[in-house]
């Protein structure tokens, strides 16, 4: 837990003591007490947590830092309705020690292993123990019977309930803890999204307790898990395909990153700046994993444009520009066939446009944008200022954000400038960088950034014939020094400018 925030280590061992007291009643009991069935029960959960690991339903898929990663096997929770029918069957002491020896010993990500698989544990105990005290207030203590069971239908919906307000409450703490959530957002759908599911185990883990407390005994309860496995097996098979799609998405942007060697690693930087935005607005966590996909794929359009226009040194003709300004169509014709990409498309389509009406291919102005659109346009230009490139030296951070904040309003929307703002306020920035230094040797002049011939020393990029000082080529009609301000400063080429905005 070394590499925890100092909250977040407090907030766990809270937790921790919290699990302890609940479960330390259970030395009362005595001999007396359901002891075989809590160890039972225990070392059921424990095996079901571990069958999370088994290749045969799907173990996980490969993570990085590109858009495929996460679990592809059964969902962490699959394994509930043993908890819940511990909290039928059991004492609250002992219904809380049910969840203790799965939780620490269950798969985990490997990145603060030992803290993940403590915080399961620590959760999970006062959420058992809650459940099981509702129960018994709600009527689940009187004497079992068939003409009864029915009657355990409310006290079973009631526990189930409380065990999901519980982890929910707890999980909203640790995100502002751990990862400095915003209040305001922390708990954010954590309840609803979970609710509809722990009812549906509440019910399994009371069929699991009557079978357990039926003439059959607790082999008869195991029956009940064969359809939970049954539906977890498609799940991960769901989640299979899912990453087939995801691994697509890799391949497009990897080609991308070929042709147009300049700008490798910007569709990442794209999708993890848009992440920033989308959590700072609160938006709900489907939409932002959509929006991290607009991020990365936006460019994808540049396969359909000429690779020696992607590479050219000297400046574009307009018939040129006019050629590469088609890459959010082609990107939009590519993309068309993913299903699962929804409002993402819209954002690959115009993620050029402009809130004053200047931008490309449709000229929309102000809300008429979509919103997923809007957000990428400002991370797009936000990563293309603060990126080396061969050709200039990347802008520091705040100087980028301020040259932004200039933009909003015509070129940006506030809102989403000062959500970024915030996020990078909160998180700070650090992407992993790859140049286009990278990929090719070249001169390197004043401090060791790297210049194309005919640059001057100082890393400041030549003007194309007919561009601005800004580094805007000026549409038709309009003046080179016209009234539009661009997230860009001297001898920088935004977003929209240069070859798309990228160059």
């Amino acid at each position: 837990m070394r590499g925890l925030p100092a909250a977040a280590r407090g907030y766990i061992g809270g937790t921790a003591l919290a699990a302890a007291l609940c479960a330390a009643p259970a030395i009362r009991l005595g001999a007396g007490a359901p002891w075989s069935s809590t160890l039972a029960l225990a070392l059921l959960y424990a095996g079901c947590e571990q069958v999370r690991r088994c290749p045969l339903v799907g173990g996980r898929a490969p993570s990085g830092t590109g858009p495929v990663e996460g679990p592809a096997g059964f969902p962490a929770g699959w394994a509930s309705p043993v908890l819940l029918a511990g909290v039928c069957l059991l004492p609250p002491p002992l219904a809380a020690l049910t969840a203790v020896p799965g939780a620490l010993t269950g798969p985990a990500e490997a990145r603060q292993a030992g803290a993940r698989r403590l915080w399961h544990a620590a959760e999970l105990a006062p959420a058992c123990w809650a459940a099981a005290q509702v129960f018994r207030i709600t009527g689940g203590h009187q004497p079992w019977s068939a003409p009864q069971f029915p009657v355990l239908l409310l006290p079973a919906a009631a526990a189930a309930a409380t065990f999901c307000a519980v982890l929910a409450a707890l999980d909203g703490g640790v995100l502002i803890a751990a990862e400095r959530h915003p209040v305001r957002t922390a708990w954010r759908g954590l309840l609803t999204r979970s609710l509809g599911p722990h009812l549906v185990h509440g019910l399994a883990g009371l069929m699991m307790a009557v079978l357990w407390r039926s003439s059959y005994g607790p082999p008869a309860a195991l029956l009940v898990l064969l359809p939970m496995c049954l539906s977890c097996w498609v799940f991960a098979q769901y989640h299979r395909e899912r990453a087939a799609h995801q691994a697509t998405i890799r391949a497009l942007v990897q080609a991308v990153d070929i042709k147009d060697r300049y700008t490798r690693g910007h569709s990442e930087r794209v999708g993890r700046a848009s992440v920033m935005i989308a959590r700072e607005l609160g938006m709900a966590e489907d939409r932002v994993e959509v929006l991290r996909f607009a991020g990365i794929l936006h460019d994808v359009g540049k396969l359909g444009v000429p690779t020696r226009l992607l590479r050219k040194d000297g400046p574009l003709t307009p018939q040129e520009r006019r050629v590469i300004e088609l890459h959010p169509e082609y990107g939009h014709e590519i993309v068309r066939g993913i299903g699962f990409l929804g409002e993402a498309r819209a954002a690959i389509l115009h993620h050029h446009e402009r809130l004053d009406g200047r931008g490309y291919p449709y000229g929309l102005r102000g809300h008429h944008i979509p919103e997923y659109a809007r957000v990428v346009a400002v991370a797009d230009a936000f990563d293309a200022m603060t990126s080396t490139r061969s050709y200039r030296r990347a802008r520091p951070v705040p100087a980028a954000v301020e040259e932004l904040r200039k933009c909003a309003g015509a070129q940006f929307d506030p809102r989403m400038v000062r959500a970024l703002a915030a996020s990078l306020d909160r998180y700070g920035w650090h992407p992993d960088l790859v140049t286009a230094a990278d990929a090719e040797p070249a001169v390197v002049a004043d401090g060791g950034a790297p210049r194309r011939d005919g640059e001057p020393v100082g890393g400041v990029a030549p003007r194309r014939d007919g561009e601005s000082d800004g580094g805007v080529v000026p549409r038709d009609g309009e003046s080179a020094g016209g009234p539009e301000r661009t997230a860009v400063g001297p001898g920088l080429r935004p977003e929209g400018a240069g070859r798309d905005g990228t160059r």
